[in-house]
C-alpha cells in the first residue's frame, strides 16, 4: 500500500501534464480548420486538397483544365450568408495583378516580378524597320572590264560598238560575271543561227536619269515608226511603217501607249505589232523585268514571220534583248539579238546590215525617249523652283538668265 501510494501522485501529475499539452496543440489546429471553413478561399483550397489527395490515391492525376467541380462553385458562391465576396478587382497579389491589368510596355522593369514569362504569355513586338539600300551607280567599265581602248571610245560615241557572229563563234562584248548581266544565255536558248551584240552609252545632257525615266522612254512604242536610217545619197530609209501596242496575243486590236508613270513595276508584259517595210508584220511579245541596277526588255515573235506567201521564220525564233542601266557616264544600252534562218535563205540576204539597221532604229528610239525625259524633268524642276518647292543655285541662275 505504501509503495502504491508513493507513486500515485507523481503518475497523476505526469498524466495531467500530457493531457494539457495535447489540448494546447490541438486548439490551433481546430481553430485553423474553423477559420478555413469560414473563409471561402480557404474552403476552396481545402476541397481542392482533398480532391487531389483522392485522385492521387486512385492513381489518376487530373490537370486544372480537365477538372470541373460544380459543388465547389456552389460553396464559393454562398458558403456563408454573412460573408461578403471579394470584388473582381481584389486579388491576393495586388502587385502582379496591377502589372497584368495595366501593363506599361515601356517600363524596363515590367516583367521583373515574373520568373517564367511563358506562363503569362506576355510579349511586346517591336516595330520592324527596314533601311532601303542606297543606290550607287556603276561605271560602264566596271560592267565591261575587258573592253579595248578603241571599244571604250566607240562605246561613248554615237555609233557605239557592234559585233556580228554566228552560232559557232564567240561574242566579244561580254559583261563581267559579277555584274549580274547575262543576255547571251537567254538568246542562245532560241538556238539562233546569227547573233548581233551592241553596246552604247548615252551621255547625260541636262540632268541624270533614273530607272523610271528609262521605263517611260521604253513605253513610247508608237514613236519607233518615226525613226529612219540616213543613206549616203542623202535619203532616209523607213524601216517600220507602223508600231503599236496590242490588247493581247489573241486580240490584236491596236491600243494607244499609256501615259508616263511615276511608279516602276517589277515586271510587265506587252504585245506589239511592227509593220516592217521589207518583211511585213512582226508580232512581238515584250517582257520587261526590273533588276537591282537596270531594266531588261526581252522581245520575241509569238507568230511566224512570212515574206509574201512564204514562211521565213517560225514563232519564237527571234530574240531581241535590251538591257538599260543608269551608269556614271550616262545610260548604258547593251543588246543581244539572235534569229534563226535556214542556210539557203541566209546566204541570199545581207543579214548583218539588215539586223544592224533595226538595232540602230531601236537605239535611236531609246535615245530620243531619254532626251524627252530629260526635257520633262528639267521643266518639272523649273516649275518646282518657281513655286518655291526646291532650292537650287544652278536653276536659280538658269531662271535669271
Amino acid at each position: 500500500m505504501k509503495l502504491t501510494e508513493k507513486y500515485t501522485l507523481p503518475g497523476f501529475l505526469i498524466t495531467l501534464l500530457i493531457i494539457c499539452t495535447f489540448q494546447l496543440n490541438a486548439e490551433p489546429v481546430e481553430e485553423e480548420v474553423q477559420n478555413r471553413l469560414a473563409d471561402p478561399l480557404s474552403a476552396e483550397s481545402l476541397q481542392e486538397t482533398a480532391s487531389e489527395e483522392k485522385a492521387e490515391e486512385s492513381g489518376i492525376l487530373l490537370s486544372s483544365e480537365e477538372t470541373d467541380f460544380p459543388e465547389e462553385t456552389a460553396s464559393i458562391e454562398s458558403p456563408n450568408e454573412n460573408i461578403e465576396l471579394p470584388s473582381p478587382e481584389e486579388t491576393v497579389f495586388p502587385e502582379k495583378t496591377a502589372a497584368l491589368t495595366a501593363p506599361d510596355p515601356y517600363d524596363p522593369y515590367y516583367y521583373e516580378d515574373y520568373d517564367d514569362l511563358d506562363d503569362y504569355m506576355l510579349f511586346e513586338a517591336t516595330d520592324l524597320v527596314v533601311e532601303a539600300p542606297v543606290f550607287v551607280p556603276r561605271t560602264y567599265t566596271e560592267i565591261f572590264p575587258n573592253l579595248t581602248g578603241s571599244q571604250r571610245r566607240r562605246a561613248t560615241s554615237s555609233a557605239g560598238v557592234r559585233n556580228a557572229f554566228e552560232k559557232n563563234e564567240k561574242p566579244v562584248l561580254l559583261p563581267s560575271p559579277n555584274s549580274g548581266i547575262n543576255l547571251l544565255n537567254s538568246v542562245m536558248q532560241k538556238n539562233p543561227s546569227h547573233i548581233v551584240e551592241a553596246l552604247i552609252v548615252i551621255p547625260y545632257t541636262d540632268r541624270e536619269l533614273d530607272l523610271v525615266d528609262i521605263y517611260n522612254a521604253l513605253g513610247r512604242i508608237e514613236r519607233i515608226k518615226d525613226q529612219t536610217i540616213p543613206q549616203r545619197n542623202g535619203t532616209n530609209i523607213i524601216i517600220f511603217k507602223e508600231t503599236t501596242r496590242l490588247i493581247s496575243a489573241s486580240n490584236r486590236k491596236a491600243i494607244a501607249d499609256p501615259s508616263p508613270s511615276n511608279n516602276l513595276p517589277f515586271s510587265e508584259t506587252m504585245y506589239l505589232r511592227f509593220t516592217d517595210t521589207y518583211i511585213g508584220n512582226l508580232f512581238l511579245k515584250g517582257d520587261l523585268t526590273l533588276s537591282y541596277y537596270g531594266l531588261t526588255y526581252n522581245m520575241t515573235n509569238f507568230r511566224d514571220i512570212n515574206f509574201s506567201i512564204f514562211r521565213i521564220m517560225g514563232a519564237e525564233r527571234v530574240s531581241i534583248i535590251l538591257y538599260l542601266e543608269p551608269v556614271v557616264e550616262g545610260i548604258l544600252i547593251y543588246s543581244m539579238s539572235g534569229l534563226y534562218l535556214p542556210e539557203f535563205i541566209s546566204k541570199r540576204l545581207n543579214l548583218t546590215t539588215n539586223i544592224n539597221n533595226r538595232i540602230t532604229v531601236l537605239v535611236n528610239w531609246i535615245t530620243e525617249g531619254l532626251r524627252n525625259q530629260e526635257v520633262l524633268a528639267v521643266q518639272r524642276d523649273i516649275n518646282a523652283l518657281r513655286n518655291g518647292l526646291i532650292q537650287n543655285d544652278n536653276f536659280s541662275r538658269l531662271l535669271n538668265n
